[in-house]
């Protein structure tokens, strides 16, 4: 009779975890030291606001020029080499473009920086869910938290080093350094051998793969219509996520401000609440995801993230409009790992691409969504722009479908 599937992992899947953990630690510190300097540098480089926004976008066009080339990186190198060369070449690049006396130095060092971190972010992620099918249960949640607090390590960093005048160039050295070391010392522990997508029937939020990587597996089937049509539903699903971190890191803090008048430091609380709800979200979403399956996690944050900042933005106050943001961020703390999980299983893709064109089009979705919600609020309102907020968790609802449900993981029990 079958009977419920239970292991301890190994050692060896233990310390890869703890790898991975580390790699995106570094991920989310790395950028973190550099961005709340962005002012010094503008200032020191005597930049035109026009010059700003046009140099400071080239980091987002590195991470679109690259992203695409992330899969045939990990097909030849294999997924943990390439994300820990990422991760070093991404914070040569972060101090090459801290430290460059020129605008367009430092254009093309945050160029690199953003080309750099896209194959990194791939990379890491598809070795993440390579521990995971270790593991037998979800933890990808797990890691995209640890990036959260990398983030707010990061950012830490840099506020410190600014009230204690520390140069630039120290301070991006050191950040470089350390989290160079950490990523090398990682890659130790990392999952030996080639990346491989095999058949795993009974992982969480996993379809059946046909996609192997070289050296032997299952063979590959053609991607059929219904492929290319299920990856896009993840795309959208990702997206729907990535407009809602961008509310939060875009405009929370203008609205806030300049809409409903709240003081510059409680304003800054609408970032922080999504960030912090977000990450609350991650650590407790692969128990989520292990109870109740991808479906049903991501429509219920979608629910949470339609009602609480649809309710937030129908009637506005600043505790009401704090409390929206958190809510939005916790229901979208799933919906990337999610999509990023099960687009790389799709059958017919090889390996890695699933997950590519999905992390891939996600950025496209960072870069737009600012312009339109600024459109949007030119010709009418912020309130009326921020609406694409709650329309995302529509989406979600809509879409979520396409996840895949509780699994219970079994085997036949002796006798």
């Amino acid at each position: 009779m079958p009977a419920q599937f239970s292991r301890t992992p190994t050692v060896t899947q233990q310390h890869a975890r703890a790898a991975v953990a580390a790699l995106f630690l570094t991920n989310g510190a790395l950028i973190a030291n550099l961005l709340p300097r962005y002012p010094e540098i503008k200032s020191a480089l005597a930049l035109g606001n026009t010059t700003y926004g046009l140099t400071i976008a080239a980091l987002p066009t590195g991470a679109i020029a690259a992203g695409l080339f992330a899969a045939a990186s990990i097909r030849r190198f294999g997924s943990a080499p390439v994300a820990v060369i990422g991760t070093v070449g991404t914070s040569i690049a972060i101090l090459l473009a801290g430290i460059s006396p020129s605008a367009g130095l430092f254009a093309v060092g945050l160029f690199l920086a953003g080309a750099l971190d896209a194959i990194t972010d791939v990379a890491q992620n598809a070795h993440a869910l390579r521990v995971q099918r270790e593991y037998r249960r979800s933890i990808l949640n797990s890691f995209h938290a640890v990036w959260s607090i990398g983030a707010v390590l990061g950012g830490s960093m840099a506020a410190a080093a600014i009230a204690l005048n520390v140069p630039l160039g120290w301070h991006l050295g050191v950040s470089a350094l350390v989290f160079a070391i950490v990523a090398l010392v990682a890659l130790r522990f990392c999952l030996p051998g080639p990346d491989q997508v095999a058949q795993q029937p009974d992982g969480p939020g996993q379809g059946t793969s046909a996609a192997a990587a070289r050296g032997g597996g299952p063979s590959r089937t053609p991607v059929s219509g219904r492929t290319v049509l299920v990856l896009l539903a993840f795309v959208l699903v990702a997206i729907s996520g990535a407009l809602v971190e961008d509310a939060g890191n875009s405009w929370a803090a203008l609205y806030l401000s300049a809409d409903l008048g709240a003081p510059a430091a409680l304003a800054a609380t609408g970032y922080i609440a999504l960030v912090g709800a977000q990450t609350v979200g991650r650590l407790l979403g692969d128990r989520l995801v292990d109870r109740y399956g991808q479906r049903a996690v991501a429509r219920a944050g979608g629910v949470i993230v339609t009602v609480g900042m649809g309710t937030a933005l129908a009637l506005p106050t600043v505790p009401g409009t704090i409390a929206g943001f958190a809510l939005a961020g916790f229901g979208v703390a799933t919906l990337v790992p999610a999509a990023m999980s099960e687009a790389n299983d799709l059958p017919g893709l090889r390996p890695g691409t699933g997950l590519t064109v999905v992390s891939w089009l996600m950025r496209l979705g960072f870069l737009a969504s600012p312009p339109v919600v600024g459109l949007v609020a030119d010709a009418t309102s912020l309130r009326v722009g921020l609406l694409v907020v709650p329309l995302a968790g529509v989406l979600v609802v809509l879409l979520a479908g396409v996840l895949s449900g509780r699994r219970r993981r079994t085997i036949t029990a002796p006798g």
